[in-house]
């Protein structure tokens, strides 16, 4: 039981320095909270027939558009409760999130159950469990959004989830991030990514405004696996953007 908390743990991990990556991400519903900033209007009206591409250029002004771009790295601290397939009992825990571009430094401690560290310095990857890779950040989640416009990415249509418009972007290696944002904000609202022959499903509950660009603060990821869902509710105490910063946090242990 422990190790297959453990390995699902990790892939979870993984989920979250998907998301970690996007600085902003919306939740599963229109009903989602925001701190100290009201709901804005799209610049481009949405509607039924807004065609794929237009749909990624609201999200990415709606998330912040050149200051997303902008961020140099950011920090997130906070709480996290997992919970095993077919289990109502929390594991709970602590994480601490590293982005740079694309490097990264990911810690989960839920001891004694769940205790790991990864690392991915831009080039190659490090994880405490051995047989784990990083995939470079930049092939999903936000910094494929970032990534609309330019060559070698398409933008295509999915079907809708509910009240909430749904956008596909892929680059020319086939990796693949769903988008589902709302129409009347054009703040992406959910986003899935299949990887290694899971799916990652994020919702996000909370997040407020950090310098003109929107964070996660309260999340939940969700992965299907064959002996049943497995959950992470987190909670962000503390968010950092542009912090100084030395090389040495990304670097790999001998």
């Amino acid at each position: 039981m422990k190790k297959r908390i453990f390995q699902s743990s990790v892939l979870f991990t993984l989920a979250l320095c998907f998301s970690a990556t996007t600085y902003s991400q919306g939740g599963a519903s229109a009903k989602a909270v925001t701190d100290g900033v009201k709901d804005p209007t799209p610049a481009t009206a949405i509607t039924a027939t807004t065609a794929p591409v237009d749909l990624a250029r609201a999200a990415l002004a709606a998330q912040g558009g050149e200051k997303l771009k902008a961020v140099k790295n950011m920090i997130l601290r906070g709480s996290v409760d997992l919970y095993p397939p077919n289990s109502t009992q929390a594991i709970p825990g602590g994480f601490v999130i590293v982005t740079a571009g694309d490097k990264l430094r990911s810690e989960v401690d839920a001891r004694p159950a769940i205790s790991f560290k990864q690392i991915y310095d831009g080039q190659q990857s490090y994880s405490s469990l051995p047989g784990v890779d990083l995939p470079p950040l930049t092939k999903f989640g936000m910094n494929l959004l970032m990534r609309y416009d330019q060559v070698g990415y398409t933008v295509s249509a999915i079907p809708d989830k509910k009240k909430l418009r749904g956008f596909r972007i892929s680059d020319a290696a086939g990796n693949v991030t769903d988008f589902y944002l709302d129409a009347t904000t054009g703040r992406v609202m959910s986003f899935s990514i299949p990887y290694s022959g899971y799916t990652f499903a994020t919702e996000i509950k909370k997040f407020k405004e950090v310098d003109g660009v929107l964070v996660p603060v309260n999340f939940t990821q969700r992965l299907e696996m064959p002996q049943g869902a497995f959950f992470a509710d987190y909670s962000v105490k503390d968010v950092k953007l542009n912090t100084p910063m030395g090389d040495d946090v990304f670097a790999i242990p001998n």
